[in-house]
């Protein structure tokens, strides 16, 4: 084993084990979320995106629970507790909204929520 100079022995295991709870804190955070997200884009120019709260109400009336909806830059990001409400509201707004409207989800969709600073619709 390695001896460092000035560094009792004694302190190895509690060196170590801080270490492996500091990258806990660092890293179990990360895995742990679960947020499944649908972006609603403008496929063209000149189009303004739906408002929240008409979305919100509609998808709940076809039963889906949202988490939260939030405009973020040129798009509208809804979130989700699972996978399962996403697919049922990916499905119902394919129905409602009319062509000009991209609806993404996974990880791409994901990684544009970004603005904390904006309002949120629940």
């Amino acid at each position: 084993m390695i001896r460092f100079r000035g560094f009792p022995r004694r302190f190895v295991p509690w060196a170590l084990g801080a270490a492996l709870a500091l990258l806990a804190v660092i890293f179990v955070p990360s895995m742990l979320q679960h947020d499944t997200v649908v972006q609603i884009r403008v496929a063209h120019n000149g189009t303004n995106l739906p408002d929240g709260f008409y979305l919100y109400q509609q998808l709940s009336a076809q039963g889906v629970r949202i988490k939260s909806i939030t405009p973020a830059g040129d798009a509208l990001v809804i979130h989700f507790e699972n996978e399962e409400q996403s697919l049922a509201a990916q499905k119902v707004l394919k129905r409602l909204l009319p062509q000009g409207f991209v609806v993404a989800s996974g990880p791409q969709a994901s990684q544009q929520v970004s603005d904390s600073n904006r309002p949120t619709y629940s």
